[in-house]
């Protein structure tokens, strides 16, 4: 189970790509709010550093140097947190309540004709966004309504 952190951050790359960023998930799954904080700091980040960093070094010069690089890499290590947090999460089991949900969505998918891969006897929660996310591009939103109520 476990990873490199290489694998960690491609793994929660391709997640954060997965999960099916919904209004109905939010109060379920914090991948949501994880999803949209980390594409956000993927965005602000960098600049923010730059500029942090910039202005340090204009203001306090260059003997905070040691200071200046470490507020630059704490603010570029944001997003790679959110990405290893979403990398560890795709690897983890669903839990039993959970499952039981994974498999009651897969076998109403198929009786809908939906095309979806084979279910997991211990599936992952990488599993479970696969799923989520065919069942709502392929489902009638009268169909998924009643999962989250």
């Amino acid at each position: 189970m476990s990873q490199s952190v290489m694998a960690m951050l491609k793994d929660g790359q391709q997640y954060m790509k997965t999960w099916p960023m919904r209004k109905e998930l939010y109060a379920f799954f914090p991948e949501c709010r994880v999803v949209a904080a980390t594409k956000f700091a993927i965005k602000t980040m960098p600049p923010v550093a730059l500029v942090s960093c910039a202005l340090l070094l204009h203001n306090l010069g260059a003997e905070y140097l040691p200071q200046t690089i470490a507020i630059g890499a704490f603010f570029l290590s944001l997003p790679l947190q959110g990405l290893l947090w979403l990398g560890h999460r795709s690897d983890q089991y669903l839990p039993p309540q959970l499952k039981s949900w994974y498999q009651e969505i897969h076998a109403k998918m198929r009786t809908q004709g939906c095309n979806v891969a084979s279910a997991k006897s211990k599936p992952k929660y990488k599993e479970l966004a696969k799923l989520l996310k065919t069942a709502f591009n392929d489902l009638d939103s009268v169909f998924t309504k009643h999962w989250f109520n």
